[in-house]
């Protein structure tokens, strides 16, 4: 496939002119098609003709994961069930699953968006590509392989898990892209170490990884032990899985918004203002291009901010930075608010520490506490108590003073917190239980 990048290159007044056009055409389909945004327009004196620039987007109120589930399974489709040829969903673990759709016509479009992620990171027709995300109702291992494919390029539908026998597979088929989550890119590496093989032995030159937020030291601990180039996707299925946003291999800062798919803005979680271009706030998308099911103004809970300065790869997409945490995730510990990535950061900085972590939160005497559980590689703990002690104490006073917040911290031994095959587990709140 040659890839048409003419969408990703194009001035910003014509590319402005075409999602305008893309929007209204959305707005349109919504408000005939489901009765949910019908209701909203509705109580809010709204018709689809009210929106006639990008600015009246603001008029329209936001959606929710809440409003997906209340309007579960089928609620939201736009389209027949008869012209859904693809369904995912989300787990479900902390609720009803949220439950998306897609035409020909969308599988095609995500194909293509992820075709274009791809080449952004790095990838071209000659490359095989390692896919060790997962498959099934999560978007991510499927969205990878028909992008793979739509780009030419081979793709090798591993998926997670089988850690041993995937690190067999590096070896005998030489693949040259690797994608999964940061986190089991990190498994893979210790296992691959583990059985004596050197990821300098192996041929991958890009790892194109996401589905997790994960900090800039993390991407430095990645492409140390996996020798390669590492680069940062963003998606949620919701809005159409992978492929909604990509870091390019030029200049892995920021990831580029295919905004011929996708409006972007950044609101004040609490407020819900729409803030301007470098504030830090949540992120909101707005579908204009998918047909089975659109969202309009949906609310994602990840926290990030824009920067519409064109990049040196020529792309003139506006670029979001990597998500810090989630509104969601987002812990309150005495008053302060914490991401599991602002603790990574800290974390990282310490020598001999392994890319392994958790937070456990408790309740004592009515009062939060937090515990930073941290791998240390073998030689350090085989270090003496006292010195183990002093580290400790070193890494409580680095979070205490970059955040602001108390937290104990225990070192333990390698392999003692839990690998995971898709996203890590870095939270436990016992205070929920």
């Amino acid at each position: 496939m040659i890839l048409d990048i003419g969408f990703e290159t194009m001035p910003r007044e014509d590319l402005e002119a075409i999602i305008l056009r893309r929007l209204k055409t959305t707005i349109d389909r919504v408000y005939s098609n489901i009765p949910f945004y019908r209701k909203k327009f509705e109580e809010n004196n709204l018709s689809p003709n009210d929106i006639q620039s990008l600015e009246d987007l603001k008029r329209i109120p936001f959606t929710t994961k809440k409003d997906l589930r209340d309007n579960y399974p089928f609620g939201m489709f736009a389209v027949p069930m008869e012209t859904v040829v693809r369904i995912h969903a989300s787990s479900g673990t902390t609720g009803k699953p949220t439950v998306v759709g897609y035409t020909a016509r969308d599988v095609n479009t995500w194909a293509e968006l992820m075709a274009r992620s791809l080449a952004a990171g790095g990838a071209t027709r000659e490359d095989i590509i390692h896919n060790a995300y997962g498959y099934g109702l999560f978007t991510g291992g499927l969205g990878i392989h028909y992008g793979a494919e739509k780009l030419g390029a081979s793709v090798i539908p591993v998926s997670g898990g089988n850690t041993k026998r995937q690190i067999v597979i590096m070896k005998d088929f030489g693949p040259t892209i690797l994608t999964a989550t940061p986190s089991y890119a990190l498994h893979l590496a210790e296992v691959a170490e583990e059985m004596g093989v050197s990821f300098k032995d192996l041929k991958f030159k890009y790892g194109i990884f996401g589905a997790e937020p994960w900090s800039e030291k993390m991407r430095e601990e990645i492409e140390r032990k996996l020798n390669l180039i590492a680069v940062d996707i963003y998606g949620l299925s919701e809005v159409i899985g992978p492929g909604v946003a990509i870091e390019c291999h030029e200049a892995k800062r920021g990831l580029h918004i295919f905004e011929d798919h996708f409006i972007p803005e950044i609101i004040d979680p609490v407020s819900g203002e729409v803030l301007p271009y470098g504030e830090t706030g949540e992120l909101v998308f707005t579908t204009i291009t998918k047909e089975a099911f659109p969202v309009i103004r949906y609310r994602t809970r990840d926290i990030t901010s824009l920067n519409p300065e064109p990049c040196i790869c020529g792309r003139t997409h506006i670029r979001m930075n990597r998500v810090s945490g989630r509104t969601d995730d987002m812990l309150i510990i005495r008053g302060v608010n914490v991401f599991p990535s602002q603790i990574e950061s800290v974390l990282m900085e310490m020598d001999a520490a392994e890319p392994h972590y958790q937070l456990v939160v408790d309740r004592e005497d009515n009062l939060d506490t937090m515990t930073v559980l941290l791998e240390v590689g073998e030689s350090l703990f085989s270090d003496e108590v006292k010195h183990l002690q002093n580290r400790e104490k070193k890494i409580a006073t680095n979070i205490k003073d970059y955040l602001g917040v108390s937290a104990r911290v225990k070192l333990v031994e390698p392999k003692t917190i839990a690998r995971s095959e898709g996203k890590a587990v870095r939270v436990i709140d016992n205070r929920k239980i």
